[in-house]
C-alpha cells in the first residue's frame, strides 16, 4: 500500500473515532449510523486496494478488533457502539495494524479507569471487582458452565449503582488508542 492509501485509511479510522467519541461523550452511545457504513466501506475500500487478499485481511481485522468488545459487551455489559466501532476499525486496519491499534486502545483504557478510579476514590474497589470478575469469568468459562456465569455474577456487578459513578465513554479510549497506534505506524 502506498503512503497515499495509508494516510486516507489512517485518516478516515482516526475521523470515524473522533466522531464516535463527541457522540459518546454526549449521548453514552456509538450509533449505528456510524459504525456500519465504516464498515461496509472499510471492506469495501480494502477490496478494491488490493483484491480477495486485502478483503480476508480486512474480515480478518474486523473479528481480531470487534471479539473481545463483543465478549465485553456479552458478559461485562460493555457497548455494543463500541464492539461495533472496532470491528469497522478492524475493517480499515486489517489484522497486522489492527494489532497494534488494539493494544493501544486496551491499554489507553486500562489507564483512563485506572486514572477515574484513582480520581473517585475507588482504585481498591475497581482492582478488587477485576479480579473478582475475571477470576469467576474463567472459573465459570473453563468449567464448562457457561450458562450458569450469569446467574452467578460477582455481587459488585449486580449494583449498577456501585459502578455507574466509575463508567468511562469508551470511545474516548478508542479515539486515543487509534491516534496512538496511528502515530506509532507512522512513525516506527
Amino acid at each position: 500500500m502506498d503512503q497515499g492509501a495509508a494516510l486516507l485509511q489512517w485518516g478516515v479510522v482516526v475521523g470515524a473515532s473522533l466522531a464516535a467519541v463527541v457522540s459518546d461523550v454526549r449521548t453514552r452511545s456509538i450509533p449505528n449510523a456510524l459504525t456500519i457504513p465504516l464498515l461496509v466501506a472499510g471492506l469495501v475500500w480494502t477490496t478494491w486496494q488490493g483484491g480477495i487478499h486485502a478483503l480476508v485481511d480486512a474480515v480478518g481485522g474486523t473479528l481480531l478488533l470487534g471479539f473481545p468488545f463483543v465478549i465485553l459487551f456479552l458478559f461485562f455489559g460493555g457497548g455494543a457502539g463500541d464492539a461495533k466501532l472496532m470491528g469497522a476499525i478492524g475493517a480499515w486496519l486489517g489484522w497486522k495494524q489492527g494489532i497494534v491499534a488494539l493494544f493501544c486502545v486496551a491499554a489507553v483504557g486500562v489507564v483512563l479507569a485506572i486514572a477515574k478510579a484513582a480520581m473517585k476514590k475507588r482504585l481498591k474497589f475497581v482492582l478488587a471487582n477485576v479480579f473478582v470478575s475475571v477470576y469467576t469469568f474463567l472459573v465459570f468459562m473453563l468449567s464448562g458452565r457457561r450458562k450458569q456465569y450469569a446467574e452467578n455474577e460477582p455481587a459488585s456487578l449486580q449494583n449498577p449503582q456501585q459502578t455507574e459513578e466509575l463508567t468511562v465513554p469508551y470511545g474516548v479510549a478508542i479515539f486515543a488508542g487509534v491516534c496512538l497506534a496511528a502515530g506509532y505506524v507512522f512513525l516506527w
